[in-house]
């Protein structure tokens, strides 16, 4: 008669996938790679914007179309799309929705037949005045528990990050 065989230490099959680590944990904190770090607080940052935009039926890639022109206004949809960064096809789309929306006007260039220029309506700016109150709201919330020395100098860093890749 034989022998049983001893039990084994571990069940036979695949192993059971580790759970994923939630922000802040493993990689996705502080051990984690700078460039994931940014892209993992980017995504949080724009689920913020959505909620807080998104019963005004602006989206965020709205906002910042919306944003660049009141600064700059007179923007061609190329200029747009690479001080939003968006893709010109995104702009295109966002430009034709705001304007049908009455939030954008377009306007001849002065030479270039196929140009148009872009400007914000006061439709266009009341809407961002109600925009710019949740987005200032959200960024408080973000910048929480930084004193105003440790928000300049993120700031910084931000700007020197993207400065240093163009």
């Amino acid at each position: 008669m034989r022998k049983p065989a001893p039990p084994r230490s571990r069940p036979a099959g695949p192993r059971p996938a580790p759970a994923a680590p939630r922000p802040g944990e493993g990689k996705r904190g502080e051990a984690g790679y700078l460039g994931y770090l940014l892209r993992q607080a980017g995504a949080a940052y724009r689920l913020r914007m959505e909620r807080a935009l998104s019963d005004l039926g602006v989206t965020p890639p709205q906002f910042a179309v919306l944003t660049m022109l009141a600064a700059y206004p007179g923007l061609s949809n190329a200029d747009l799309a690479r001080l939003a960064l968006l893709t010109p096809q995104t702009v295109s789309v966002i430009v034709a929705n705001l304007e049908r929306a009455g939030a954008l006007a377009r306007r001849p260039h002065a030479s270039h037949g196929r140009v148009k220029h872009l400007d914000v309506t006061p439709a266009g700016r009341k809407l961002l005045a109600r925009c710019r109150q949740r987005v200032q709201a959200t960024e408080r919330r973000l910048a929480a528990g930084l004193s105003p020395a440790e928000e300049r100098a993120v700031r910084r860093w931000l700007v020197a990050v993207a400065v240093a890749s163009g």
